[in-house]
Formats: C-alpha cells, structure tokens, sequence
C-alpha cells in the first residue's frame, strides 16, 4: 500500500517518497546519468511548497511539460513518462541544440525524472497503473479517448486512487463539435483570433513568437493542480481538472471579445500598439525604435514636456486618451518626428527622467545580459554533467524571498527508469526482465 499522503507538511519526506527523490541505483548512472555529486549538488537547501507532492507525467509537446515543470520547481516529485526510442516529440524540436539535445526540451523539463515506459507492451500498463496508485496528481495529454482505453480515465484511475488529483490537457475541451481534434499552440492561435490581432494591419497573419497558448495551457493546469490538491485535503476525494488550448486562446482575446461585444466592431492588429491606448507603441529613433507607453493622461502630459513640445498636452485632440485614439495618426505621426530626431539611448534617459514608461526593443542575447536580469536571480547555473553552462530561465515566483533552484536538470530518456521501479517494489532482476522484454529502456 501507498505510504500516507496527507500528514502535515515537514522539510524530511515520509520514507517512500526519499527514497523517490534521493535514489540513484548504478543501472540508472551507467546509462549517462547525473553523478551522485552532480545530482545532490542541485538538491535545494529549503522545503518547497510542494515538497513530498509526487506528480505522474504523462505530457509531451510544450503544454504539459511547462505544467509539470511548474510543479517540479515548486518541489514535487515528478516522474515524466516517455515511449522508448524516442521520448518526448519536443526531444527532436530543433536545432537549435545545447550541446547534444534540445534546447526546447531543456527549457521545459528540468526538476523531472524520466522513466522509458512502452504502453503497448505487456506489463506497461502494470507499471503506469502502479505509478498512478502512489501518486498525488496524475497529468495527461493523450489524444481524445486513448486515457479512456487505458483504463485510466478520471472515474478509473480515481477507483485506483481515490485521493487522486487528474488533470487532462486537452485541445479543444471535453465538448463540443472539434472536442475529438488534435491541437498545436499555432492552430489555436489562429483558430482563435489572436493571429487576426497581432501583427501589422495589412500584412500575412503573424503567430505570437513563443508558445503563449500552450504556455498558458500549461500555468492554467498547475494553479488548477494547486487549487485541487488543497480541495483534495479539504474533501479527501480525488478531483478532475480540465483544462484545453482553445479556452486559453479565447482568455487570452478576452478583452478583444468584450470590445467586439461592446460595439460590434472587429478587431484588428496594431502592430506593437493597442486599440485602446495612445500613445501606447514602438516608435522610431535615429539608431532604432523605443517602446513608449503613455497609459493615462498625466504620462501624456509628461512625455509631450519631455520632448519639447508641451502645446500636445494643451491640444484638445489629445485632451483625454479616448481623444487621442481618435486622432491617433496625427498624434503618432506629431511624436515620431520628434523621437526619430534622437538616438534611442538618449530618448529613454530623457522620458525616464521625465517618469515616462518606456524601454528599449532589446533581442534575447541583450536581454540575458541585463543587469536586470542579473539581478532578479531568473538565470539559473546548476552542474550539468553534459552542459558545462547550463543555465534556466527560472520560475518566476519566490516564496520568503527564494527562488526555487533546479535540483535535477533535464533528464535523458529513462534515464531513471530503474529508480523509479524500484521505488514501485519492482527488484532488481524484475528490472532488468522488463528492459529485455522492451517495456522500460
């Protein structure tokens, strides 16, 4: 039987769950895995929020990993399950490469165990069924009905477990007319509306340049995962969470629909401007551009003084911001000329000086340069035995002031799957006959 799951929360994991997190047995080291040392030295000093929660990943792609990474960072134990050979699709999404493997998959798949698993297999499913039984939270991505085949849906999966947290990320939902369709974040982008508003008006639709829905897809089900695992605490029986890359492409037009809703006008791109602000955009200096955004009336005021020209604050075009969306063209095309007269170093030292919002269009190579960068501690070193300079993008919260640290970089594939048996009761010599059969790698 599982260990207990609910006990009050300390720094020490009940016995079962070290075990999970500290194991390295010498069939998973001789495979190329992280050292020992390697592997302690990433551990973190502190109790994380999710501290003792153990998480079974069955995601692949951008929406699960980031959700499961998301949990990971917070402290739990996650076991990522892969198909042998081959893994995570998003292991062959590149180049670009770090050192021999992806950098997406690297940027999405730290603070995971990975464990080489063939479903199809006879004793697979033994295997994941036993994973699901010991877990606190179960997430999955498979295509619509595969979860149901495998028994493993939320009404089977909860009769395993009956404390079980199960989250499906989906495409289009549990309903409706494309609920059985497959989904990628740039099908959602455009199916959507969001590729309609991004963009330059009159120009080929244009995507979002990351992954915003699957992403958000992603954060969506880990504050789900969060808020059920408190419900489960509360209740002390297993909750669904659903989440789907539609919906979050429709939350993330939300405004757009309103203002539709509002008027009946649609929306349209505004290139790195807003419908409802102005000024609020790019605007063209002598060596670049500079991103001004002038969001109430005092800032306007601010920035017409700033550049020399305070009668703009007195013109009763720009009196107040829904007259400047109005006469945006004139009062656009007013401070261009005057921003294009200035190098983009010196417009910004001077807007802020004068407390205006503005910042430089910077490229990712500067960005991670910043000083401010450095400073919020986002950039992450851990020892990577195969990335001499591995660094992540971290989390983006701190709790008590600390950033969650990487306590297990990005895992090769099955890289634990002996750990990971062994924590389950499977021997030794159990592991080895399901690695000669080609249920685990």
């Amino acid at each position: 039987m599982p260990p207990a799951r609910h006990a009050p929360r300390t720094v020490r994991l009940p016995a079962g769950r070290a075990a999970l997190r500290d194991a390295l047995p010498a069939l998973s080291r001789s495979r190329g895995g992280s050292p020992p040392a390697a592997a302690a030295a990433t551990l973190a000093s502190v109790a994380l929020p999710l501290d003792g929660i153990v998480v079974v990943d069955l995601t692949q792609n951008v929406a699960g990993p980031f959700c499961t990474q998301t949990l990971g960072d917070m402290g739990a134990d996650v076991i990522k399950v892969e198909r042998p050979g081959r893994g995570d699709d998003a292991r062959a999404w590149a180049p670009p490469y770090w050192g021999r493997e992806s950098a997406l998959f690297m940027a999405l798949n730290r603070n995971k165990k990975s464990l080489a698993l063939d479903l199809k297999r006879e004793g697979g499913l033994e295997v994941l069924k036993r994973l699901v039984t010991r877990a606190d939270v179960f997430v999955q991505s498979l295509r619509a009905g595969v979860i149901e085949e495998l028994g493993l849906d939320f009404a089977g999966a909860s009769r395993l477990n009956p404390r079980l947290v199960h989250c499906s990320i989906t495409a289009f939902g549990t309903s409706g007319p494309l609920a059985a369709l497959p989904g990628y974040d740039p099908l959602m982008q455009a199916y959507a509306g969001l590729m309609s508003v991004n963009g330059h008006p009159g120009q080929e639709p244009a995507r979002v340049g990351t992954s915003i829905v699957d992403m958000g897809t992603g954060m969506w089900a880990a504050l789900g995962i969060v808020a059920a695992l408190r419900e489960r605490d509360r209740t002390g029986r297993a909750t669904e969470v659903t989440t789907a890359l539609f919906e979050t492409a429709l939350t993330w037009v939300s405004y757009h629909a309103a203002g539709f809703l509002g008027d009946g006008e649609v929306p349209q791109p505004h290139g790195s401007g807003t419908a409802m602000i102005a000024p609020y955009q790019a605007f063209p200096t002598a060596d670049g551009y500079a991103m001004i955004a002038a969001g109430s009336d005092g800032l306007f005021c601010r920035l017409a003084n700033a550049l020399g020209a305070p009668h703009l604050g007195a013109d009763p075009r720009f009196a107040d911001n829904p007259s400047r969306v109005r006469h945006r063209e004139a009062l656009v095309a007013d401070i261009a000329a005057r921003t294009r007269q200035l190098k983009t170093t010196d417009l910004l030292e001077r807007l802020r000086a004068a407390g205006v919002p503005s910042a430089p269009i910077l490229t990712v190579d500067r960005v991670l340069e910043e000083p401010q960068t450095t400073a919020s501690g986002m950039l992450i070193a851990a020892p990577h035995p195969r990335v001499p300079d591995y660094r992540a993008v971290g989390l983006p919260i701190r709790w008590n002031r600390q950033r969650p640290g990487v306590r297990r970089v990005p895992p090769l594939l099955g890289e634990h799957s002996a750990d990971v048996l062994t924590w389950l009761g499977y021997t030794l010599d159990d592991v080895r006959n399901l690695q000669t059969q080609g249920v685990v790698q």
